[in-house]
């Protein structure tokens, strides 16, 4: 017997007023694998992603967590379940140091005061499973190049030890050596048995990385494919419509499950 997703969603639906973004959305996210979502603009992935994590909770359909119903309703309920989010924007402050960036919000303290030692201690830590390309944790992170800063706001997202990550275009803005730095570390991810959503535009990115691509076009699926056995055309089909009208496959069907 299979061991269940580690998140399934089920009809999730999600509405602006009277604009349905997402319409009756299935999608399952394993331990261990990286799943990549695609889309053209405006086809709800980042609203996906949001309503994943908390920030826009969903108006319909159910999400499963290890094969048992749960609700997320804000950031709080998404992170206590074990899920982490790294949004487009990094949401960095440049001024301050990678060690205030990885603890912004949730400094450690010891006897009312900031415990810098130890909070440099694990940023240290942390960082050495991840990369060796930050030297100094006393930098400002606006000194830093894009893709360690990509590095600096993932590893923040790994402070709680989460068990699915969530990237939004993780290598939008970056030059190819810092891509395929970036595509390292979400490898590691996945060889430490993380579960990964991907959002990317790069096929060549998908290809390379991801294990299954799960299609969204105009707020519904519109395909499910196992990376290793589908080719690129297909999957670019099926993002710009030309498969609308081919029957699909379930994400479990797709898959096997």
């Amino acid at each position: 017997m299979p061991s269940p997703p580690l998140l399934a969603l089920h009809g999730v639906c999600k509405r602006f007023g009277v604009i349905e973004v997402l319409d009756d959305i299935e999608l399952e996210i394993h331990a261990g694998q990286v799943v990549a979502l695609l889309g053209d603009n405006g086809a709800g992935k980042s609203t996906l992603v949001k309503v994943i994590s908390g920030v826009s909770p969903a108006d319909k359909g159910s999400i499963e967590w290890e094969g048992r119903a749960v609700h997320i309703r804000r950031p709080h309920d998404a992170r206590d379940l074990g899920i982490a989010a790294v949004y487009q924007d990094l949401a960095l402050c440049g001024n301050l140091d990678v060690v205030g960036n990885l603890f912004l919000g949730q400094e450690i303290r010891r006897l009312g005061f900031l415990d810098e030692v130890e909070m440099e201690r694990r940023t240290r830590g942390l960082l050495d499973r991840l990369t060796r390309g930050i030297p100094d944790l006393r930098a400002p992170v606006v000194s830093l190049s894009s893709g360690q800063r990509q590095t600096v706001a993932i590893a923040r997202s790994l402070l709680g030890d989460p068990r699915v990550l969530l990237l939004d275009e993780p290598t939008a803005a970056l030059g190819f050596e810092q891509t395929g730095e970036v595509l390292d570390l979400v490898d590691q991810l996945r060889d430490r048995g993380l579960g990964v959503l991907l959002i990317s535009h790069n096929m060549g990115d998908i290809k390379a990385l991801a294990d299954r691509a799960a299609v969204l076009r105009l707020g519904r699926n519109n395909g499910f494919f196992d990376v290793n056995t589908s080719s690129q055309e297909q999957i670019i089909s099926s993002i710009t419509g030309a498969t609308e009208n081919v029957p699909r496959r379930t994400a479990s069907q797709e898959a096997g499950w």
